[in-house]
């Protein structure tokens, strides 16, 4: 499969309470979402799925859509189901907003390890899975995420749990969320 097939959809609509303003703060002399988003919009076309806009320097740095969730404040799964809706490719790369180490290697990765019957690869280091940045079958995805939405457990694992997955290996490191002052501080070493 090439990555024509394939939209990155780089999630930024969380209400970020634990470091409010996350994805402004820089890392390495740019914001945060902006890094996340200038790593991967090379490797496929690039969409994200936000509450809104964000402030107007931060604006000016993302050249792709912004879709806005349909379902706000419902996690991860309410703004992949609104970029579904969206968008055409067979297949979505989904990535957090605040994953500056996500890179095109890693969609590359989950690339060469699909096999035909998989609706979702799945990032894993250390027996955790990554959902958030993995690669979904858009149609399995709104098949059963509509479903786990609606049903009251809007979690990606409950998602998961009903696909057929197949879990890929990689280091842990390329998995550092910035939550707190403290994962900002391991983000600039």
């Amino acid at each position: 499969m090439a990555a024509a097939e394939v939209t990155t959809v780089i999630l930024a609509g969380g209400r970020a309470t634990r470091l409010p303003g996350k994805l402004e703060r820089p890392v390495h002399g740019e914001p945060l979402l902006a890094r996340v988003y200038h790593h991967l919009r090379d490797a496929a076309p690039v969409v994200i799925a936000g509450a809104g806009t964000f402030a107007p320097g931060l604006d000016d740095m993302l050249d792709c859509p912004l879709i806005v969730d349909r379902w706000p404040d419902r996690g991860p799964l309410a703004g992949l189901l609104s970029a579904c809706s969206e968008i055409s490719t067979p297949w979505i790369f989904a990535v957090a907003g605040d994953a500056p180490h996500v890179t095109p290697r890693v969609l590359q990765t989950l690339l060469e390890a699909r096999q035909e019957s998989d609706e979702a690869v799945v990032s894993e280091h250390d027996g955790t899975l990554e959902p958030l940045a993995s690669l979904y079958r858009r149609d399995a995805l709104e098949r059963e995420g509509h479903d786990v939405l609606h049903e009251g457990n809007a979690s990606m694992h409950a998602v998961l749990d009903r696909l057929r997955v197949r879990r890929v290996a990689m280091a842990a490191d390329l998995f550092l969320n910035i939550n707190t002052p403290a994962d900002l501080d391991a983000a600039q070493r």
